[in-house]
């Protein structure tokens, strides 16, 4: 007897399952992760460097892994901050999923980290369809990305907690029309907020930071209406839920030497 096997729902049924297992172990220490998604060139890094710096000056226990395909600046930005900073390379894989987070931050993660950022692979499509085990989901869209970002990738937009637009001291230069943006963004996520931020003036800086500290205090984070990721899809035509097996050249743990059980994965 045959049996179609939707390889895509199951694996992200699988990462769900790393999900929620990792998620319950950051709640267990008292950690909160942040996912944060955006388009390459966004200012993501240059956000959550200030970010953090705050942080730093602040006292607050936080730290942050950042993703990327290939070179460690990110990392290299970020550790100015003071903060602890953890480079993911993926080798070419377009998003982080779960279980490979959980398996960077075993043994790394310092006990008295309250607040991570995980800066997610720069993509608006593979990476909104993996739960990484975060409170707190949030999408930066820069003012010179254009106001329809929103409905041109609406899973990314439609599951955000939190939507932040970036460099907004170029936003006239850039004749961004924000109210337009706006609206683009309810279409896709009714009551959503969303903050206007520039890394470079320091306007909003500190927006997420607090956010995350009430999330952190026990605060509802706004609930998306979407429920479920939709389906992205390859140059083939084909969907793809990206299940690397080892030794196919896209198993990227890069585990760090330590033996024991990845954070969340325990048996």
């Amino acid at each position: 007897m045959c049996r179609t096997v939707d390889l895509r729902q199951a694996v992200l049924a699988r990462n769900d399952d790393s999900a929620r297992r990792l998620r319950a172990a950051l709640a267990e220490r008292g950690t909160v992760a942040v996912n944060l998604l955006s388009s390459p060139g966004s200012g993501k890094t240059a956000l959550l460097e200030a970010e953090l710096g705050l942080a730093r000056r602040r006292g607050l226990a936080v730290a942050a892994l950042t993703a990327d395909l290939a070179t460690e600046n990110d990392a290299r930005r970020l550790a100015r901050s003071g903060a602890p900073v953890k480079q993911v390379l993926t080798d070419g894989l377009c998003h982080l999923e779960a279980r490979m987070l959980a398996g960077h931050l075993d043994g790394w993660l310092p006990e008295d980290c309250r607040l991570l950022f995980v800066e997610n692979v720069g993509n608006l499509v593979c990476p909104a369809s993996y739960d990484l085990g975060e409170t707190l989901r949030v999408v930066l869209a820069s003012v010179t990305e254009g106001e329809d970002k929103p409905l041109k990738y609406p899973a990314a937009f439609g599951l955000a907690n939190l939507v932040l637009v970036t460099k907004a001291d170029l936003a006239a230069a850039a004749e961004f029309d924000e109210a337009a943006f706006l609206a683009n963004v309810r279409r896709v996520n009714p009551g959503v907020e969303v903050l206007n931020t520039s890394a470079r003036t320091g306007e909003g800086v500190g927006a997420l930071l607090d956010r995350a500290l009430a999330v952190l205090g026990g605060a509802e984070p706004h609930r998306p209406v979407m429920s479920a990721p939709a389906p992205h899809r390859h140059d083939d035509g084909q969907e793809h839920g990206h299940e690397h097996g080892p030794g196919d050249g896209h198993e990227h743990a890069h585990t760090d030497g330590h033996g024991h059980a990845a954070v969340g994965e325990r048996a």
